[in-house]
């Protein structure tokens, strides 16, 4: 089962998260085999951390929660909160089989927190440039709650367009970098 885990950085935990860097690499490396794609977002402008992406191939739920949980930044405090959602990987692949590679471009993480009738199940025709794409799901993976994407695009506006219009309650475009040392 695919897991979307996005924590959310806590104002003024840079420090701290800079201190637990190789603390979290290192709990990340032992789930290696079974990551799909991972890395912070950052404020605008780059450099400095909002948050932690990873999403990645697990047993089921409770082994997703303590994925989420247990890990090193999430116990000392580093994140405000945590989006674990069930995922589907409709593109098949990792990010680091992206043909576009680890650098060049603007790279965002879209969000699109879902309402209603299930949107974007399918991977859009122009795909070139997605890194990651799926649908949000409940933990039986029954219920559609949104779409997360990794996309490379030029600015923001052009990466939420992956999504369509007017389907969803909300849309978040965070930057987004690749991370982790590669599996």
């Amino acid at each position: 089962m695919e897991f979307f885990c996005y924590h959310r950085d806590r104002p003024g935990s840079v420090a701290l998260r800079d201190e637990l860097l190789e603390e979290h690499r290192s709990y990340m490396d032992r789930y290696a085999t079974g990551m799909i794609a991972r890395g912070p977002t950052l404020a605008d402008g780059g450099g400095t951390p909002t948050g932690s992406l990873h999403i990645v191939d697990l047993p089921d739920p409770a082994a997703a929660r303590a994925f989420a949980f247990d890990e090193p930044n999430y116990q000392a405090g580093v994140y405000r909160d945590v989006l674990l959602r069930r995922w589907r990987n409709t593109l098949g692949r990792t990010m680091w089989e992206f043909p576009g590679g680890r650098t060049g471009g603007n790279r965002y993480l879209v969000l699109g927190l879902g309402t209603g009738q299930a949107a974007d199940l399918t991977v859009p025709p122009d795909s070139d440039e997605l890194i990651a794409y799926g649908p949000l799901l409940s933990d039986n993976g029954a219920t559609w709650l949104g779409t997360a994407a990794l996309v490379r695009a030029p600015d923001p506006d052009t990466a939420s367009a992956i999504l369509t219009p007017n389907r969803y309650a909300d849309v978040e475009v965070h930057n987004w970098q690749f991370g982790g040392r590669r599996p």
